[in-house]
């Protein structure tokens, strides 16, 4: 008996953000149907990849990465040369360095490393995104500094939380035209409370995107799978306009942070090649997050953008 494809198109759809200047611009979401269901119905902004750069530097301790990043003695010129990576479809700067518990540099030194490398990163012909370093108070004031030092270069910045939406979605989408991904634990219904108070400020759809959580896989990823298949769900089905923004997922720091990614081969032999273990870790981690329902994936080894770059156009 032959298969006839009965296609599940919606009349709900994930809205559209765009982040970027002119020319070097990415549009997220626009999809109604399940992700990377093209067999239903044509998909067109297919999910995207950040290469996420730290200003503390790259990881010298995993082979490949650190003979990718050879020779750029900058911040800025690593976030070019991560630019030019294949499969790339846009840079995010991570702060660490920003870390009162860290390095503590100053909000000063942040903004002029972020207006140094999205000089880089735009003359390269890719958008940019910027990730704070986790703390709460130091990432409020960053966003709001960063954004007004990057007005009009419409840089998505990653994320807003519950604790400081308000200062962030202020000044950086109403006051200097960015972007901002709304970031919650896991959880559809603290994601939609963050979305309403931020929609409260008066921002309209368009400028925010999801920041849902994560986890490499196999630590407790099933909770973020079933809360993206949720979240698409209640979006597509339920045309719940308070999760309709696209979803982006950091990877890179969840993958490279398990024991698999981290023990060296002198400790466990058995287990071969560390990098072999990060990298594979980080894909099959993005993977699942791009079955799940992610638009797009931030992450770290030039490997790894390239085996998710491939399977995507593979299911255009």
């Amino acid at each position: 008996m032959p298969f006839t494809n009965k296609p599940q198109v919606f009349n709900a759809s994930i809205n559209t953000v765009s982040f970027g200047g002119q020319g070097c611009s990415v549009t997220l979401g626009g999809a109604n149907v399940y992700p990377l269901y093209t067999f239903d119905a044509a998909i067109a902004n297919m999910p995207k990849i950040g290469v996420e750069v730290s200003d503390l530097g790259c990881d010298a301790s995993i082979p490949g990465l650190s003979e990718f990043y050879r020779g750029a003695a900058t911040v800025a010129e690593q976030a070019a040369r991560a630019a030019a990576m294949e499969g790339a479809d846009f840079v995010c700067l991570k702060l660490d360095s920003a870390d009162p518990n860290g390095k503590n540099s100053s909000v000063e030194d942040c903004v002029a490393t972020a207006k140094a490398v999205c000089d880089a990163v735009t003359g390269a012909g890719k958008p940019l995104a910027v990730m704070g370093c986790k703390n709460i108070e130091k990432d409020t004031e960053l966003f709001v500094k960063i954004s007004e030092a990057l007005q009009g270069k419409n840089v998505l910045l990653i994320s807003a939380r519950e604790e400081n939406y308000k200062t962030v979605g202020a000044s950086a989408i109403l006051a200097y035209g960015q972007k901002v991904s709304a970031e919650s634990s896991v959880d559809i219904n603290l994601a939609k409370q963050l979305n309403v108070l931020i929609s409260q400020l008066g921002i309209q759809a368009g400028n925010t995107v999801m920041n849902l959580g994560s986890a490499a896989a196999g630590y407790g990823f099933e909770y973020v799978a079933s809360t993206m298949d949720r979240v698409k769900s209640a979006a597509l089905t339920q045309n719940d306009a308070m999760l309709q923004m696209p979803v982006v997922t950091p990877v890179g720091s969840d993958a490279w942070s398990v024991k698999e990614a981290l023990l060296d081969e002198a400790d466990m032999p058995e287990w071969g090649s560390r990098e072999e273990r990060g990298i594979q870790m980080e894909i099959v981690t993005a993977a699942a997050c791009l079955a799940s329902g992610s638009d797009a994936v931030i992450l770290r080894h030039p490997e790894s953008v390239k085996t998710i770059s491939e399977l995507i156009s593979a299911l255009k």
